[in-house]
Protein backbone atom coordinates (compact mmCIF):
# COMPACT_ATOMS: atom_id res chain seq x y z
CA UNK A 1 0.00 0.00 0.00
CA UNK A 2 2.81 2.58 1.01
CA UNK A 3 4.33 1.81 -2.29
CA UNK A 4 1.22 2.19 -4.54
CA UNK A 5 0.70 6.13 -2.32
CA UNK A 6 4.02 7.20 -3.04
CA UNK A 7 3.32 6.35 -6.64
CA UNK A 8 0.56 8.08 -6.61
CA UNK A 9 1.86 11.04 -4.77
CA UNK A 10 4.54 11.01 -7.43
CA UNK A 11 2.23 11.20 -10.38
CA UNK A 12 0.33 13.85 -8.47
CA UNK A 13 3.61 16.44 -7.63
CA UNK A 14 4.80 15.52 -11.85
CA UNK A 15 1.66 17.21 -12.90
CA UNK A 16 1.56 19.85 -10.29
CA UNK A 17 5.01 20.74 -11.80
CA UNK A 18 4.31 20.22 -15.65
CA UNK A 19 1.18 22.64 -15.13
CA UNK A 20 3.80 24.91 -13.02
CA UNK A 21 6.20 25.09 -16.19
CA UNK A 22 4.20 25.64 -19.52
CA UNK A 23 2.61 28.92 -18.40
CA UNK A 24 5.79 30.18 -17.68
CA UNK A 25 7.19 29.30 -21.23
CA UNK A 26 4.88 32.00 -22.63
CA UNK A 27 6.78 34.81 -24.86
CA UNK A 28 10.22 33.31 -23.35
CA UNK A 29 11.96 34.05 -26.26
CA UNK A 30 10.98 37.82 -26.54
CA UNK A 31 13.60 40.36 -26.11
CA UNK A 32 14.51 41.83 -22.29
CA UNK A 33 12.41 44.84 -22.78
CA UNK A 34 9.09 43.78 -21.06
CA UNK A 35 7.18 44.91 -17.62
CA UNK A 36 10.49 45.99 -15.51
CA UNK A 37 12.83 45.70 -17.72
CA UNK A 38 15.33 47.87 -16.22
CA UNK A 39 15.64 45.63 -13.39
CA UNK A 40 15.58 42.91 -15.02
CA UNK A 41 18.04 44.07 -17.67
CA UNK A 42 20.32 45.27 -14.50
CA UNK A 43 20.48 41.50 -12.90
CA UNK A 44 21.29 39.81 -16.49
CA UNK A 45 24.14 42.25 -17.21
CA UNK A 46 26.07 40.65 -14.38
CA UNK A 47 25.67 37.45 -15.45
CA UNK A 48 26.93 39.07 -19.37
CA UNK A 49 29.64 40.77 -17.72
CA UNK A 50 30.69 37.79 -15.83
CA UNK A 51 30.61 35.42 -19.43
CA UNK A 52 32.72 37.44 -20.94
CA UNK A 53 34.97 38.86 -18.58
CA UNK A 54 35.07 35.67 -16.20
CA UNK A 55 33.63 34.71 -12.71
CA UNK A 56 34.38 37.40 -9.84
CA UNK A 57 32.25 36.97 -7.25
CA UNK A 58 33.48 39.58 -4.73
CA UNK A 59 33.34 42.11 -7.97
CA UNK A 60 30.55 41.94 -10.03
CA UNK A 61 29.92 44.54 -12.84
CA UNK A 62 27.34 45.28 -15.09
CA UNK A 63 26.74 47.33 -18.02
CA UNK A 64 25.74 50.95 -16.50
CA UNK A 65 28.61 53.30 -16.11
CA UNK A 66 26.68 56.00 -14.69
CA UNK A 67 25.66 57.56 -11.65
CA UNK A 68 22.48 56.97 -11.47
CA UNK A 69 21.85 54.47 -9.25
CA UNK A 70 24.82 55.76 -6.30
CA UNK A 71 25.31 59.38 -7.53
CA UNK A 72 28.73 58.61 -8.02
CA UNK A 73 30.49 58.13 -10.94
CA UNK A 74 31.27 54.51 -11.72
CA UNK A 75 33.69 53.99 -14.47
CA UNK A 76 34.23 50.29 -14.10
CA UNK A 77 30.54 49.49 -13.50
CA UNK A 78 30.63 48.03 -9.89
CA UNK A 79 27.30 46.00 -9.27
CA UNK A 80 26.86 45.93 -5.35
CA UNK A 81 23.45 44.70 -4.74
CA UNK A 82 22.68 41.08 -4.17
CA UNK A 83 25.63 38.34 -3.43
CA UNK A 84 25.91 37.19 -7.75
CA UNK A 85 25.68 33.65 -6.45
CA UNK A 86 23.16 33.31 -9.08
CA UNK A 87 24.93 35.14 -11.57
CA UNK A 88 27.66 32.90 -11.70
CA UNK A 89 25.80 30.03 -12.22
CA UNK A 90 23.70 31.37 -14.82
CA UNK A 91 27.08 32.17 -16.73
CA UNK A 92 28.47 28.85 -16.21
CA UNK A 93 25.71 27.59 -17.94
CA UNK A 94 26.01 29.93 -20.51
CA UNK A 95 29.56 29.45 -21.50
CA UNK A 96 29.94 25.66 -20.76
CA UNK A 97 27.33 24.99 -23.07
CA UNK A 98 28.14 28.00 -25.79
CA UNK A 99 24.48 29.75 -25.39
CA UNK A 100 25.87 33.59 -25.51
CA UNK A 101 22.88 34.20 -28.15
CA UNK A 102 19.97 32.77 -26.04
CA UNK A 103 21.60 34.65 -22.46
CA UNK A 104 17.98 35.48 -22.20
CA UNK A 105 16.51 32.71 -22.78
CA UNK A 106 19.27 31.13 -20.53
CA UNK A 107 18.10 33.72 -17.90
CA UNK A 108 14.83 32.79 -17.46
CA UNK A 109 14.53 29.39 -17.93
CA UNK A 110 17.16 29.85 -14.55
CA UNK A 111 13.88 31.54 -12.89
CA UNK A 112 11.27 29.16 -14.00
CA UNK A 113 13.26 26.11 -12.35
CA UNK A 114 13.38 28.37 -9.10
CA UNK A 115 9.62 28.51 -9.59
CA UNK A 116 9.70 24.90 -10.07
CA UNK A 117 11.15 24.40 -6.87
CA UNK A 118 9.00 26.93 -5.03
CA UNK A 119 5.84 24.96 -6.37
CA UNK A 120 7.11 21.71 -5.38
CA UNK A 121 7.94 23.31 -1.80
CA UNK A 122 4.33 24.68 -1.35
CA UNK A 123 2.76 21.59 -1.89
CA UNK A 124 4.98 19.89 0.53
CA UNK A 125 3.91 23.10 3.46
CA UNK A 126 0.71 22.92 2.48
CA UNK A 127 0.18 19.01 2.52
CA UNK A 128 2.57 19.04 5.89
CA UNK A 129 0.85 22.09 7.39
CA UNK A 130 -2.68 21.49 6.65
CA UNK A 131 -3.59 18.24 4.51
CA UNK A 132 -2.68 16.99 1.19
CA UNK A 133 -5.59 19.21 -0.64
CA UNK A 134 -4.14 22.16 0.44
CA UNK A 135 -1.03 21.44 -0.74
CA UNK A 136 -2.46 20.58 -4.38
CA UNK A 137 -4.74 23.78 -4.43
CA UNK A 138 -2.43 25.86 -2.98
CA UNK A 139 0.43 24.54 -6.09
CA UNK A 140 -2.46 24.82 -8.65
CA UNK A 141 -2.90 28.52 -7.46
CA UNK A 142 0.31 29.34 -7.78
CA UNK A 143 0.79 27.40 -11.15
CA UNK A 144 -1.88 29.55 -12.87
CA UNK A 145 -1.91 33.32 -11.16
CA UNK A 146 -0.80 35.57 -13.67
CA UNK A 147 0.89 37.50 -11.40
CA UNK A 148 2.68 34.00 -10.29
CA UNK A 149 3.07 33.26 -14.23
CA UNK A 150 4.62 36.72 -15.33
CA UNK A 151 7.02 36.94 -12.21
CA UNK A 152 7.83 33.26 -12.35
CA UNK A 153 9.72 33.65 -15.21
CA UNK A 154 11.33 36.81 -14.83
CA UNK A 155 14.86 37.85 -14.15
CA UNK A 156 15.33 39.09 -11.02
CA UNK A 157 16.70 37.51 -7.85
CA UNK A 158 13.62 37.88 -6.31
CA UNK A 159 12.65 34.47 -7.95
CA UNK A 160 15.35 32.52 -6.40
CA UNK A 161 15.05 34.21 -3.07
CA UNK A 162 11.93 32.72 -2.39
CA UNK A 163 12.72 29.43 -3.77
CA UNK A 164 15.34 29.55 -1.34
CA UNK A 165 13.45 30.68 1.31
CA UNK A 166 10.74 27.95 0.92
CA UNK A 167 13.57 25.33 0.51
CA UNK A 168 14.64 26.35 3.85
CA UNK A 169 11.44 26.32 5.42
CA UNK A 170 10.69 22.60 4.12
CA UNK A 171 13.98 21.64 5.95
CA UNK A 172 13.20 23.28 8.88
CA UNK A 173 10.26 21.40 9.20
CA UNK A 174 11.92 18.11 8.44
CA UNK A 175 14.48 19.15 11.27
CA UNK A 176 11.76 19.79 14.04
CA UNK A 177 10.06 16.65 13.22
CA UNK A 178 13.40 14.15 12.66
CA UNK A 179 13.97 12.01 15.98
CA UNK A 180 17.17 13.74 17.92
CA UNK A 181 16.74 16.92 15.32
CA UNK A 182 18.99 15.12 12.47
CA UNK A 183 21.85 18.13 12.00
CA UNK A 184 21.86 17.63 8.49
CA UNK A 185 18.24 19.11 7.92
CA UNK A 186 19.18 21.78 10.13
CA UNK A 187 22.72 22.80 7.98
CA UNK A 188 20.46 22.40 4.98
CA UNK A 189 17.64 24.85 6.33
CA UNK A 190 20.59 27.11 7.43
CA UNK A 191 22.15 27.16 4.04
CA UNK A 192 19.52 27.96 2.24
CA UNK A 193 18.45 30.38 4.48
CA UNK A 194 21.67 32.66 4.52
CA UNK A 195 21.59 32.04 0.63
CA UNK A 196 17.83 33.89 0.44
CA UNK A 197 19.44 36.31 2.56
CA UNK A 198 22.14 37.17 0.34
CA UNK A 199 19.70 37.53 -2.54
CA UNK A 200 17.09 39.90 -0.75
CA UNK A 201 17.78 40.46 3.08
CA UNK A 202 14.21 41.22 3.58
CA UNK A 203 13.25 37.41 3.41
CA UNK A 204 14.73 37.88 6.94
CA UNK A 205 11.26 38.16 7.97
CA UNK A 206 10.28 34.21 7.67
CA UNK A 207 12.30 33.67 11.10
CA UNK A 208 9.22 34.65 12.79
CA UNK A 209 7.48 31.90 10.83
CA UNK A 210 10.12 28.71 11.49
CA UNK A 211 9.69 30.08 15.29
CA UNK A 212 6.19 29.53 15.17
CA UNK A 213 6.86 26.62 13.30
CA UNK A 214 9.08 24.88 16.23
CA UNK A 215 6.76 26.40 18.56
CA UNK A 216 3.72 24.58 16.72
CA UNK A 217 6.29 21.01 16.30
CA UNK A 218 7.91 20.98 19.83
CA UNK A 219 5.62 23.47 22.49
CA UNK A 220 7.42 24.47 25.23
CA UNK A 221 10.65 22.69 24.21
CA UNK A 222 11.47 24.73 21.49
CA UNK A 223 12.22 27.55 23.92
CA UNK A 224 15.18 25.34 24.83
CA UNK A 225 16.38 24.72 21.70
CA UNK A 226 19.57 26.34 21.09
CA UNK A 227 19.28 25.96 17.23
CA UNK A 228 16.30 28.28 17.28
CA UNK A 229 17.99 31.25 18.75
CA UNK A 230 21.68 30.39 16.61
CA UNK A 231 19.45 30.00 13.24
CA UNK A 232 19.05 33.59 12.50
CA UNK A 233 22.44 34.96 13.60
CA UNK A 234 24.19 32.34 11.93
CA UNK A 235 21.93 32.84 9.10
CA UNK A 236 22.70 36.48 8.74
CA UNK A 237 26.90 36.04 8.87
CA UNK A 238 27.16 35.47 5.41
CA UNK A 239 24.92 38.69 4.34
CA UNK A 240 26.75 41.00 7.10
CA UNK A 241 30.06 39.75 5.40
CA UNK A 242 28.94 40.60 1.88
CA UNK A 243 27.74 44.08 2.99
CA UNK A 244 30.40 45.15 4.65
CA UNK A 245 32.80 44.14 1.42
CA UNK A 246 30.22 46.11 -0.64
CA UNK A 247 31.41 49.32 1.23
CA UNK A 248 34.70 49.20 -0.50
CA UNK A 249 32.99 50.01 -3.72
CA UNK A 250 30.05 52.79 -2.91
CA UNK A 251 29.74 53.55 -6.55
CA UNK A 252 28.02 50.21 -7.14
CA UNK A 253 25.77 50.51 -4.02
CA UNK A 254 22.37 52.11 -5.14
CA UNK A 255 20.68 54.20 -2.92
CA UNK A 256 18.00 52.55 -0.84
CA UNK A 257 16.92 54.40 1.71
CA UNK A 258 13.95 55.42 -0.51
CA UNK A 259 12.85 51.59 -0.05
CA UNK A 260 11.28 51.65 3.49
CA UNK A 261 9.21 54.79 4.00
CA UNK A 262 9.49 56.80 1.12
CA UNK A 263 7.76 60.49 0.76
CA UNK A 264 6.01 59.64 4.63
CA UNK A 265 3.69 57.03 2.86
CA UNK A 266 3.80 54.17 5.21
CA UNK A 267 0.28 53.44 6.98
CA UNK A 268 -1.66 56.39 4.66
CA UNK A 269 -4.28 55.98 2.20
CA UNK A 270 -1.99 55.17 -0.64
CA UNK A 271 -0.21 52.27 1.57
CA UNK A 272 -3.46 50.68 2.10
CA UNK A 273 -4.85 51.39 -1.37
CA UNK A 274 -1.70 50.72 -3.57
CA UNK A 275 -0.15 47.08 -1.06
CA UNK A 276 -4.08 46.18 -0.17
CA UNK A 277 -6.87 46.95 -2.84
CA UNK A 278 -4.75 47.46 -5.90
CA UNK A 279 -1.72 44.57 -5.98
CA UNK A 280 -3.23 42.04 -3.29
CA UNK A 281 -7.04 41.90 -3.56
CA UNK A 282 -6.81 42.92 -7.47
CA UNK A 283 -3.65 42.30 -8.97
CA UNK A 284 -2.46 38.79 -7.80
CA UNK A 285 -5.86 37.68 -5.93
CA UNK A 286 -8.03 39.06 -9.06
CA UNK A 287 -10.76 40.15 -6.68
CA UNK A 288 -12.53 37.01 -6.45
CA UNK A 289 -10.46 34.98 -3.82
CA UNK A 290 -10.00 37.52 -1.36
CA UNK A 291 -13.37 35.65 0.48
CA UNK A 292 -11.35 32.24 0.78
CA UNK A 293 -8.54 34.35 1.41
CA UNK A 294 -9.95 36.05 4.81
CA UNK A 295 -11.25 32.30 5.34
CA UNK A 296 -8.25 30.70 5.44
CA UNK A 297 -6.76 33.45 7.77
CA UNK A 298 -9.58 33.12 10.31
CA UNK A 299 -9.89 29.13 10.37
CA UNK A 300 -8.93 27.10 13.63
CA UNK A 301 -6.65 24.23 13.50
CA UNK A 302 -3.04 22.48 14.70
CA UNK A 303 -1.78 24.87 11.82
CA UNK A 304 -3.27 28.06 13.00
CA UNK A 305 0.06 29.44 14.67
CA UNK A 306 2.14 29.40 11.71
CA UNK A 307 0.12 30.91 9.27
CA UNK A 308 -0.60 33.80 11.70
CA UNK A 309 2.51 34.14 12.05
CA UNK A 310 3.50 34.22 8.41
CA UNK A 311 0.96 36.93 7.78
CA UNK A 312 2.25 38.76 10.39
CA UNK A 313 6.16 38.33 8.97
CA UNK A 314 4.39 39.31 5.43
CA UNK A 315 2.60 42.82 6.90
CA UNK A 316 6.02 43.32 8.65
CA UNK A 317 7.69 43.29 5.51
CA UNK A 318 5.31 45.42 3.92
CA UNK A 319 5.55 47.82 6.44
CA UNK A 320 8.95 48.27 6.87
CA UNK A 321 9.91 48.19 2.85
CA UNK A 322 6.51 50.30 2.23
CA UNK A 323 8.27 52.58 -0.14
CA UNK A 324 9.69 49.80 -2.33
CA UNK A 325 6.22 47.89 -1.89
CA UNK A 326 3.98 51.35 -3.05
CA UNK A 327 6.87 52.17 -6.08
CA UNK A 328 7.49 48.08 -7.55
CA UNK A 329 4.64 45.59 -8.03
CA UNK A 330 7.46 43.22 -8.43
CA UNK A 331 7.92 43.44 -4.34
CA UNK A 332 5.37 41.56 -3.40
CA UNK A 333 6.71 38.32 -5.17
CA UNK A 334 7.66 37.60 -1.36
CA UNK A 335 4.01 37.17 -0.47
CA UNK A 336 2.90 34.53 -3.38
CA UNK A 337 3.52 31.47 -1.25
CA UNK A 338 1.57 33.08 1.98
CA UNK A 339 -1.22 34.18 -0.21
CA UNK A 340 -1.77 30.94 -2.11
CA UNK A 341 -1.37 28.78 0.54
CA UNK A 342 -4.07 30.60 2.59
CA UNK A 343 -6.01 30.85 0.21
CA UNK A 344 -6.43 27.20 -0.07
CA UNK A 345 -6.96 26.94 3.23
CA UNK A 346 -9.85 28.68 3.14
CA UNK A 347 -10.98 26.74 -0.26
CA UNK A 348 -10.26 23.38 1.74
CA UNK A 349 -12.23 24.99 4.74
CA UNK A 350 -15.31 25.63 2.45
CA UNK A 351 -15.65 22.13 0.80
CA UNK A 352 -15.75 20.61 4.60
CA UNK A 353 -18.88 22.73 5.00
CA UNK A 354 -21.93 20.50 6.02
CA UNK A 355 -23.68 18.99 3.25
CA UNK A 356 -27.13 20.11 5.38
CA UNK A 357 -25.41 24.00 5.59
CA UNK A 358 -24.66 23.73 1.69
CA UNK A 359 -24.52 21.54 -1.19
CA UNK A 360 -21.28 20.03 -1.49
CA UNK A 361 -21.70 20.64 -5.91
CA UNK A 362 -22.62 23.95 -5.36
CA UNK A 363 -19.67 25.25 -2.95
CA UNK A 364 -17.22 23.22 -5.70
CA UNK A 365 -19.18 25.11 -8.76
CA UNK A 366 -18.74 28.35 -6.69
CA UNK A 367 -14.99 28.20 -5.94
CA UNK A 368 -13.83 27.08 -9.61
CA UNK A 369 -16.27 30.35 -10.80
CA UNK A 370 -14.61 32.42 -8.53
CA UNK A 371 -10.90 31.32 -9.63
CA UNK A 372 -11.93 31.78 -12.82
CA UNK A 373 -12.78 34.84 -12.13
CA UNK A 374 -10.09 35.95 -10.56
CA UNK A 375 -7.71 35.05 -13.10
CA UNK A 376 -9.62 36.85 -15.87
CA UNK A 377 -9.27 39.73 -13.30
CA UNK A 378 -5.36 39.31 -13.08
CA UNK A 379 -4.52 38.43 -16.59
CA UNK A 380 -6.16 41.60 -17.96
CA UNK A 381 -3.36 43.87 -16.15
CA UNK A 382 -0.46 41.22 -16.27
CA UNK A 383 -1.34 40.14 -19.97
CA UNK A 384 0.53 43.68 -20.73
CA UNK A 385 3.92 42.93 -18.64
CA UNK A 386 4.54 40.28 -21.48
CA UNK A 387 4.54 42.97 -24.15
CA UNK A 388 7.40 44.36 -25.84
CA UNK A 389 6.00 48.05 -26.54
CA UNK A 390 9.13 49.16 -28.35
CA UNK A 391 10.69 47.04 -30.41
CA UNK A 392 13.16 49.53 -31.73
CA UNK A 393 15.33 49.24 -28.87
CA UNK A 394 16.16 45.77 -29.60
CA UNK A 395 16.35 46.60 -33.58
CA UNK A 396 19.25 49.82 -32.56
CA UNK A 397 20.77 47.54 -29.94
CA UNK A 398 21.32 44.56 -32.59
CA UNK A 399 22.66 47.33 -35.07
CA UNK A 400 25.23 48.62 -32.36
CA UNK A 401 26.53 45.15 -31.47
CA UNK A 402 27.18 45.12 -35.47
CA UNK A 403 28.21 47.97 -36.39
CA UNK A 404 30.34 48.74 -33.25
CA UNK A 405 33.54 46.90 -32.19
CA UNK A 406 33.21 45.15 -28.92
CA UNK A 407 34.99 47.31 -26.56
CA UNK A 408 32.60 50.64 -27.52
CA UNK A 409 31.21 52.41 -24.94
CA UNK A 410 27.65 53.64 -25.74
CA UNK A 411 25.33 56.40 -24.80
CA UNK A 412 21.82 54.55 -25.34
CA UNK A 413 19.44 57.22 -23.41
CA UNK A 414 16.17 56.19 -22.35
CA UNK A 415 15.13 58.06 -19.37
CA UNK A 416 18.00 56.31 -16.90
CA UNK A 417 16.01 52.95 -18.06
CA UNK A 418 19.41 50.33 -18.42
CA UNK A 419 16.65 47.92 -21.01
CA UNK A 420 18.20 49.66 -24.29
CA UNK A 421 21.31 49.92 -22.98
CA UNK A 422 21.20 46.05 -22.45
CA UNK A 423 20.21 45.38 -26.10
CA UNK A 424 23.53 47.06 -27.35
CA UNK A 425 25.54 44.39 -25.98
CA UNK A 426 27.86 47.55 -24.62
CA UNK A 427 28.64 49.07 -21.44
CA UNK A 428 27.89 52.96 -21.21
CA UNK A 429 25.17 55.21 -19.63
CA UNK A 430 21.22 55.01 -20.21
CA UNK A 431 21.08 58.85 -20.04
CA UNK A 432 21.23 62.00 -22.09
CA UNK A 433 23.02 65.07 -21.56
CA UNK A 434 26.40 65.90 -20.74
CA UNK A 435 27.82 64.43 -24.11
CA UNK A 436 31.35 65.88 -23.64
CA UNK A 437 31.68 65.13 -20.14
CA UNK A 438 30.69 61.14 -21.67
CA UNK A 439 33.61 61.55 -24.43
CA UNK A 440 36.03 62.17 -22.02
CA UNK A 441 35.17 59.25 -20.05
CA UNK A 442 35.65 57.02 -22.98
CA UNK A 443 32.11 56.91 -24.82
CA UNK A 444 32.87 56.41 -28.59
CA UNK A 445 28.86 56.14 -29.98
CA UNK A 446 25.61 57.42 -29.42
CA UNK A 447 22.06 56.31 -30.40
CA UNK A 448 18.87 56.74 -30.20
CA UNK A 449 15.12 55.94 -30.87
CA UNK A 450 13.94 59.11 -30.76
CA UNK A 451 15.08 62.35 -32.92
CA UNK A 452 14.79 64.71 -30.09
CA UNK A 453 16.53 68.08 -30.13
CA UNK A 454 19.87 66.27 -28.13
CA UNK A 455 19.52 63.42 -31.04
CA UNK A 456 19.13 66.35 -33.73
CA UNK A 457 22.24 68.25 -32.53
CA UNK A 458 24.22 64.73 -32.29
CA UNK A 459 23.49 64.87 -36.18
CA UNK A 460 25.30 67.29 -37.16
CA UNK A 461 28.15 67.57 -34.93
CA UNK A 462 28.93 64.23 -34.95
CA UNK A 463 29.33 60.93 -38.02
CA UNK A 464 26.00 59.15 -38.46
CA UNK A 465 26.74 55.53 -38.69
CA UNK A 466 23.26 54.10 -39.32
CA UNK A 467 20.11 56.09 -39.87
CA UNK A 468 16.28 54.47 -40.09
CA UNK A 469 12.98 56.09 -38.97
CA UNK A 470 13.19 54.42 -35.63
CA UNK A 471 16.57 54.93 -34.59
CA UNK A 472 20.00 56.31 -35.23
CA UNK A 473 23.17 55.75 -34.22
CA UNK A 474 26.37 58.07 -33.88
CA UNK A 475 30.09 57.77 -33.92
CA UNK A 476 31.13 60.43 -31.48
CA UNK A 477 33.73 61.81 -33.98
CA UNK A 478 33.19 65.34 -35.49
CA UNK A 479 32.69 65.81 -39.06
CA UNK A 480 35.94 66.80 -40.75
Amino acid sequence: MKHHSFVAEFVIVSILLVLTLFPRLYRITYPLTDWHSWRQADTASVTREFVKHGIDLLHPTFQDLSNIQSNMENPQGYRMVEFPLLNAGTALLISTFHLEKNEVIVGRSVSIFFSLITALCIYVIGRNLTNKRVGVLATLLFAFLPYSVYYGRTILPDVPMLSFAMVAFVFHMVWLRSKNHGRIWYLLSLVSFAVALLLKPFVLVFALVFAALAVQEKGKKALVLPGMYLFPLLALAPFVLWRQWMTQYPAGIPGSSWLFNETDLRFTGAFWHWLFEVRVSSLILGIGLIVPCVMGLVRKGKDWLVYTAWAIAMFTYLSIVAGGNIRHDYYQIMLIPFLVLTVARGMDTLLRLPSTFVHPLAVKASLVLLTAFSIFVSWYVVRGYFNVNKWELTEAGQAIDRLTPPDAKVIAPYGADTAFLFQTNRTGWPVDGEIEKRITQGATYYSSITYDDETNAMMKTYQVIEKTPRYVIVKLQKHL
